[in-house]
């Protein structure tokens, strides 16, 4: 009798066993694979400043991104633009850096002035990390948020370019100046997007001489330096 019961025992554990393992390895091959699908958001709110809202989202496998300025009584709406795969890179090395921002704690933790929230978030599929800052000595932190901020301004300057093109023609030589002296402070990451307008500008007889001459200027030094 114990030699039967010892039988059936063993025979229960085994079919248990056989039951349990495929389904624990379907599982494993319907997660998530490492590096696939993530998401990189920098959010910036800071009420009073021009503008209050900045949100940057970047994706890892995608050069689609999305961005949103504006201030925080204007409507709500995330608008597309393309980041490439080198910045795109560079962004998911800094996250994985602060460990996708799990358990980061970024912030000084000094008496300074407000200089606006800032939220860096990593997503991939229902799981995503986030930490908050004022500011930050963190090197990584530092970099990714010199990048993001870099994009907000890049994608400010295009929208300033497209509305002077469109209704301030007069105004067309101002908005290159500006634009020019953030990309003489390497404050732009992929200046190469505005080329299309630079373009647009140089060959239309419409504006003045100054501001095609100077869009030309700009294109050819963007084309030497990629």
């Amino acid at each position: 009798m114990l030699l039967m019961a010892r039988v059936l025992l063993a025979a229960v554990l085994f079919s248990v066993v056989s039951a349990a393992g495929p389904v624990a390895v379907a599982h494993g091959i319907s997660g998530p694979e490492p590096g696939s699908g993530e998401k990189v958001t920098f959010r910036r709110v800071f009420q009073g400043s021009s503008p209050e809202f900045i949100e940057v989202t970047v994706q890892s496998d995608s050069n689609a991104a999305t961005y949103e300025i504006r201030q925080l009584d204007e409507d709500a709406g995330g608008q597309p633009f393309e980041v490439g795969e080198a910045l795109r890179s560079k962004i998911f090395e800094l996250a994985r850096q602060l460990n996708e921002f799990q358990g980061q704690d970024l912030d000084v933790h000094r008496k300074i002035a407000n200089l606006g929230q800032k939220t860096f978030r990593w997503q991939q599929g229902n799981v995503s990390h986030e930490t908050k800052f004022n500011y930050t000595l963190n090197s990584a932190a530092t970099q990714l948020l010199q990048i993001f901020e870099g994009l907000a301004r890049q994608q400010e300057h295009y929208a300033l370019l497209q509305r002077r093109i469109r209704y301030d023609r007069l105004g067309i030589n101002d908005a290159l100046l500006q634009f020019e002296s953030d990309l003489n402070r390497g404050l732009i990451p992929e200046a190469k997007r505005l080329l299309p307008l630079l373009d647009q500008i140089t060959s239309d007889p419409k504006f003045v001489d100054i501001a095609r001459q100077r869009a030309r200027t700009l294109a050819e030094r963007l084309r030497r330096a990629n």
